[in-house]
């Protein structure tokens, strides 16, 4: 046999092996794939285990260095504090100093993370209003002038984050939309790491991201007890039996149309979780590449009437405080099955924006779905009243 032949024969040998073991196993394992990145000039150590995230991995490497990876595959090391960029280094990777702080967040759902790691004091510039905020310690730190309004993600206000010593922003997958506002703050020598927690299927893998924003701050250990608090809840729901109730979540536009989320959306995957069963299960229609799904009144009226349960989304009208007010909104709402009964909550305005809580809202939803409301109150939702009010 010649050597180029064994070559070959070996070459396929070890792509079969490859694709026959497995990377990790159980649920500890990351979406990204491949060995942990050799970094020049660094050891590495270990590798974070993940129990429902993919899209991110974190390398650790000795002297405090770390690499984070994210699924669109930028790579983002992290440098100890009075530690030094490895000399040579790929100019792909995008710089982070440790501890991070003075950072421009244009990613409403990270505020929460940062604030549950106690670094909410890290985050120097919003690119929120006070008023869009649910989460209090942001709404009253920039009341107080301790965070400042730096404009939306789009429309940044360069001159301040300069003139104030911004080396970090964290920005949703939304800044994929306009890449010259990317382009911009690198050249102004601000590192844009691009939050993808939106991305994630799993609703605790969102949750699991404070380990990349634990690891930016020096908060591992905080990091990691948090997030277990989290996936307590969740294991606790699990181990109730399913209640078999359907629940339709939507809310009514100002142009009077009914709009849900789509079928595998997170919301719904955390119905499920809650042991319920989502009444939309064919949903992803014309979204249009967003999370949410505009339906018919006829459509929406055929599908919905008979729900168990209705879960309104407050947080875009914000005008839904009693049944009337919902009656309202539409009238044939009020043939609505879970109308007749008063089996009808109004979502918190804060639920999309407590990313850090997923693990108790899951909770909650399963308190209402089983009808074990009266003797555990839920925090996140609130039961409308028939004839006006809120229970």
């Amino acid at each position: 046999m010649t050597a180029r032949r064994c070559a070959s024969l070996t070459t396929c040998l070890l792509v079969l092996l490859s694709m026959l073991l497995p990377v990790s196993c159980g649920e500890e394992q990351s979406g990204i794939s491949g060995e942990p990145v050799a970094v020049k000039g660094l050891t590495f150590t270990e590798r974070v285990p993940l129990q429902y995230a993919d899209q991110f991995a974190i390398d650790r490497y000795e002297g405090g260095y770390s690499l984070i990876q994210v699924a669109d595959g930028e790579k983002y090391l992290l440098i100890p504090e009075n530690g030094s960029v490895p000399e040579g280094l790929d100019e792909s990777y995008r710089i982070i100093h440790k501890p991070a702080d003075n950072i421009y967040l244009a990613a409403t759902a990270a505020m929460s993370l940062f604030d549950a790691l106690d670094c909410g004091d890290r985050i120097r510039f919003s690119g929120t209003k006070p008023e869009d905020w649910y989460i209090p310690y942001a709404r009253e730190a920039m009341e107080r002038g301790d965070m400042l309004y730096a404009g939306k993600y789009r429309e940044p206000d360069y001159e301040l984050l300069i003139s104030e010593g911004c080396r970090l922003s964290v920005q949703s997958t939304m800044i994929g939309h306009n890449p010259e506002v990317r382009e911009k703050l690198t050249e102004l020598g601000i590192t844009v790491f691009v939050d993808h927690s939106s991305y994630e299927a799993h609703p605790l893998g969102r949750c699991e991201w404070i380990k990349v924003y634990g690891e930016m701050t020096d908060c591992r250990e905080s990091a990691q007890a948090l997030f277990e608090k989290q996936a307590a809840f969740l294991r606790e729901v699990g181990e109730k039996s399913a209640t078999g109730r359907t629940v339709a979540f939507f809310y009514i536009s100002s142009s009077g149309q009914a709009v849900t989320r789509r079928s595998g959306d997170y919301v719904n995957r955390m119905i499920t979780l809650a042991g319920g069963e989502n009444i939309f299960k064919q949903t992803d229609g014309d979204s249009g590449g967003t999370s949410t799904v505009q339906m018919e009144m006829e459509q929406f009226y055929a599908t919905a009437k008979d729900a168990d349960i209705i879960l309104y989304n407050n947080n875009i009208g914000r005008d839904v405080e009693s049944l009337d007010d919902l009656i309202a909104k539409n009238r044939f709402l009020a043939d609505f099955k879970a109308v007749k009964k008063g089996d009808v909550w109004c979502t918190g305005q804060n639920l999309f924006q407590e990313t850090m809580k997923t693990g108790e809202i899951i909770s909650d939803f399963h308190v209402v779905f089983s009808g074990e409301y009266k003797e555990n109150p839920p925090k996140y939702l609130t039961r409308l009243k028939k004839g006006g009010g809120q229970a």
